[in-house]
């Protein structure tokens, strides 16, 4: 918006110059984006009288004018402007004037006649960027007197970018208020006396669609004589505001509009049929705009109607069968309060934007209908005459926005802005912001007046007091904050080292539904007690699931059914295990899972083709195990779990408890699931592996290690895990390494058992052991192997 420093100066005059003043908006949140003149620089431009003009003897379009600047002698003056006359007042340049662009006038002859001066048009003086013919003067302006000095041209236009929920400063009163509030200093207040009517005429006004406009004023005025000019001040208050003059009725309706920020119209009134109806448009409804396009309107834009036609686009633009023109006599001069809601993006739509819309969509105080009304009937009937009639008004007063009662708190207050304001100056800043203050219990509570449409909550109260108090004035500390180092145990394991470990191998993270089909999970738990949901999303969500192998195993048979070849998914979550001694009757568990199933590598020419099997899943498995650091823990036993091939499958165990499976589908499931090839899947409670055994630091020894290797036959049914756990026992601290390299049967084997061959390493730390010494261990191993398991040496 932007507007005359000068006029606003006439409702408040802060102590400060134009910087301080436009610093002091920017601070408050009324962003200032530049500052420029009212007019170009120039001077020895005087107001002057046309004494004489008459026709240049030897030019047709020239006229020789006698100029009265109030000197002794008149000025001889040559000039070409159309509108010269005689008895005008018009502005001089005189002999010695420098004008925009250092032009400077000197003593000249046009056509063999003498020259001392220019009559300057506002083109030439930089004021205006248009206009035909030289400036005319009001006829009471003083002859002689400096024209920057008359038309208050040492002015500067300041150009503010508002926020959107500042719709208050769309005029020079609400910026006036916030000057003053800023400057703890008193505004002029505008005295609006109401004009009594002299004539009856009136208008009925029907309310048809009251939620989107509450309140509507319409007053007749009768007998305006449109050939009167708009007053000089008020077309220089326009143009400093960035509004071009058009005729005195909407200039005044724009001069209201920037002056108090509150948006009119005026209709011909020998265009409107019966009475005003505001109301929604009808589909379809065509209306001619005054720019003289046709607005094809819908049925969510409110219009302004009379009882036959829509006359104007409610809040946004004016119809052209309604407008005024030179040919008006009687005019409705309306004034109403629009619903924002209603009006906002409404004229987007058309492709139109109106400094009514404007600020319509922003907000317009609701109580400013009736002082609006009086202010632009007092100045109508002084311009253009004409008598005025009562002002009808429609109202639904609940409709109307409500008063509302904020509240601030002390304590609120100091801790949002992190600086103690005395109450005193609380008190007056939301005092001068026209807000009804009661101070009590250490806190303030204020009625919002009706132009702050935007302070409805406490937060909006402290902002204010921040603003008005001074961003500036609130001291620069820096935030403390202690660091505080947290209680990290070193021995946990951080769920992103098992994912981490797992895409390494290939896998892909998956995340599935905590619901699922009942069907599916009874394929794969057919013991399971599932706890069934009352109210479903689906028949198909209905249950909670007992593991995670439901929902990744529908996951692969989506994926295959896209001709995924290689399928390596895992996912960490929740299974729900019922249990009535459980609080809710349930047991969350932690658990990872993961399937595989498809090709073991990717398509290669070095890598042979095959699909993953039972060996390439317990890689994985053992691969989770080993990040514990304490693989001896678990213990794997080959033993059936629900849902797997009763020859491939293993369980994982802990102390005794099963904490955990890993194996093939059973093929049977498989079928059932629709998926096609041999599908491996795991299972592990976190509970089991998310603690690590943390390595003990020992010196390294300085001494050499010894390898033995033995090669024993045991029996088919001995488990060579088992063999390993015996060994380490026996081998002592001088085992430092134990490794299975080969298992053989075959020719040389008797039926029935196998040959394992078992790499020992030793190695002392405070000695080279001997041969006597590494004889011992060898032979405590293979007695203990052979008494344990009927082992034997293998020739």
């Amino acid at each position: 918006m932007k507007f005359s420093e000068k006029w606003l100066r006439e409702w408040v005059n802060p102590a400060i110059d134009t910087q301080a003043l436009s610093e002091q908006l920017s601070m408050a949140g009324l962003e200032v984006d530049g500052v420029e003149p009212a007019a170009a620089k120039f001077n020895g431009v005087l107001v002057g009288e046309v004494v004489e003009c008459g026709q240049h003897p030897d030019a047709d379009k020239l006229r020789v004018t006698k100029i009265n600047v109030g000197g002794d002698e008149l000025l001889d003056i040559v000039c070409g402007a159309p509108n010269c006359r005689e008895g005008i007042k018009v502005a001089v340049a005189t002999v010695g004037a420098v004008l925009p662009g250092d032009f400077k006038i000197k003593k000249a002859k046009l056509r063999g006649q003498p020259s001392h001066g220019m009559l300057c048009a506002f083109v030439e003086l930089g004021i205006s960027e248009e206009g035909d013919g030289i400036m005319e003067l009001p006829l009471d302006a003083p002859v002689g007197t400096d024209l920057r000095e008359y038309l208050g041209l040492d002015d500067n236009i300041i150009d503010v970018d508002l926020t959107p929920n500042r719709g208050d400063c769309l005029g020079i009163k609400g910026l006036a208020r916030e000057v003053g509030v800023l400057n703890s200093i008193d505004v002029n207040v505008l005295a609006i006396p109401s004009v009594t009517p002299t004539i009856d005429d009136k208008v009925s006004i029907e309310l048809v669609n009251e939620d989107a406009c509450p309140r509507y004023l319409g007053r007749v005025i009768k007998g305006i004589n449109l050939d009167a000019e708009t007053p000089l001040w008020m077309v220089e208050k326009l143009r400093r505001s960035g509004v071009r003059s058009i005729d005195p009725v909407v200039d005044v309706t724009n001069y209201v509009l920037l002056e108090l920020g509150h948006p009119m119209h005026a209709f011909d009134l020998s265009a409107i049929a019966g009475g005003i109806k505001v109301r929604s448009a009808n589909a379809g409804e065509e209306l001619v705009l005054l720019d003289g396009n046709t607005a094809k309107l819908n049925d969510s834009t409110l219009v302004i109607a009379d009882h036959n036609k829509a006359l104007a686009i409610a809040g946004i633009f004016g119809g052209e069968q309604s407008g005024v023109t030179e040919k008006t006599t009687d005019i409705l001069l309306e004034s109403a309060f629009f619903n924002p809601v209603a009006i906002a993006g409404q004229a987007r739509s058309y492709g139109l934007h109106t400094d009514a819309s404007h600020r319509y969509e922003r907000g317009v105080d609701f109580a400013l209908q009736h002082d609006a009304m009086q202010r632009a009937t007092a100045l109508l009937l002084e311009i253009v005459g004409g008598q005025a009639g009562p002002v009808v008004e429609a109202v639904a007063a609940d409709k109307l926005p409500k008063v509302t009662e904020v509240r601030l708190r002390r304590s609120r207050l100091d801790r949002v802005i992190g600086h103690h304001i005395d109450d005193a100056k609380v008190t007056d800043i939301l005092t001068r912001l026209g807000l009804d203050v009661k101070v009590e219990n250490d806190s303030w509570s204020a009625d919002v007046p009706s132009y702050r449409f935007d302070i409805r909550i406490e937060e909006d109260l402290i902002e204010e007091v921040a603003r008005v108090y001074g961003y500036n004035s609130i001291p620069n500390v820096a935030p403390t904050a202690k660091l505080k180092m947290t209680t990290h145990d070193e021995s946990t394991i951080a769920l992103s080292k098992f994912r981490n470990t797992l895409v390494t191998r290939g896998y892909q993270e998956a995340i599935t539904y905590s619901f699922v089909d009942p069907k599916a999970q009874t394929i794969l738990h057919p013991d399971s007690n599932a706890l069934v949901l009352p109210h479903p999303i689906s028949i198909e969500m209905s249950a909670m699931r007992v593991s995670l192998m439901p929902g990744l195993l529908a996951s692969v048979a989506y994926n295959q059914n896209r001709q995924q070849p290689r399928i390596r998914l895992f996912e960490h979550g929740l299974k729900f295990i019922s249990d009535e001694s459980a609080e809710n009757g349930v047991y969350q568990v932690p658990v990872l899972g993961g399937v595989i199933t498809g090709l073991a590598h990717g398509e290669h020419w070095v890598e042979e083709k095959r699909n993953v099997d039972f060996y390439d899943l317990k890689g994985d498995v053992e691969a989770l195990l080993a990040i514990t650091n304490d693989v001896s823990r678990f213990e794997i036993k080959a033993e059936q779990s629900d849902g797997l091939h009763p020859g491939q499958s293993a369980v994982i165990y802990v102390d005794g408890k099963k904490v955990g499976f890993f194996g093939a589908l059973h093929p049977q499931a498989q079928k059932s699931l629709d998926i096609n090839n041999a599908t491996f899947v795991f299972e592990i409670e976190m509970s089991a592996i998310e603690k690590r055994n943390l390595p003990q630091a020992v010196g390294v020894s300085k001494f050499p290690s010894n390898r033995r290797d033995i090669a024993i036959l045991v029996a088919d049914s001995v488990k060579s895990g088992d063999i390993l756990t015996a060994i380490e026992k026996v081998g002592g601290n001088q085992l430092v390494d134990l490794n299975l390299f080969d298992v053989y049967k075959g020719k040389g084997i008797e039926p029935n058992y196998k040959s394992l061959a078992i790499a020992l390493t030793l190695q002392a730390v405070d000695r080279t052991l001997e041969e006597k010494d590494i004889n011992l261990v060898v032979d405590n191993v293979v007695a203990e192997l052979a008494d344990k398991f009927n082992a034997s040496l293998r020739d």
